[in-house]
């Protein structure tokens, strides 16, 4: 695995902010569910990552010699964990996006669930 860097998180950024003005442009409902599908899948997708990450954040703070342990800090690192908690309750977006696909018929994306699943 190459070392990671914050040029490599903020080309993840990149890619999705490319990815909403892509989708503003009106794509073929087709392209839209196959780009979008892996974003909201219900086990890797981006609320699932984005909350491990959140509370990998508090975990690593928390945990860190360095940081103060003050109350502050105490209430910062409890909302990183509250916010960690509220994003996962969105894995059931690829619900939503399995709803879209079926409102669009079959032709519109294939099966439920990642690349890797099928």
């Amino acid at each position: 695995m190459l070392p990671l860097t914050a040029d490599t998180v903020r080309t993840a950024t990149e890619t999705l902010s490319r990815l909403t003005e892509y989708l503003r442009e009106n794509p073929d409902p087709n392209e839209v569910f196959a780009l979008v599908e892996p974003l909201l899948d219900e086990y890797t997708g981006l609320p699932v990552q984005f909350a491990d990450t959140l509370r990998a954040l508090a975990r690593s703070l928390q945990n860190h010699p360095n940081v103060p342990r003050t109350l502050a800090s105490d209430l910062l690192i409890a909302e990183l964990r509250t916010a960690a908690w509220e994003q996962a309750d969105q894995h059931s977006l690829h619900g939503v996006l399995d709803s879209l696909r079926d409102l669009y018929g079959s032709g519109a994306g294939g099966e439920p669930g990642c690349g890797r699943c099928r």
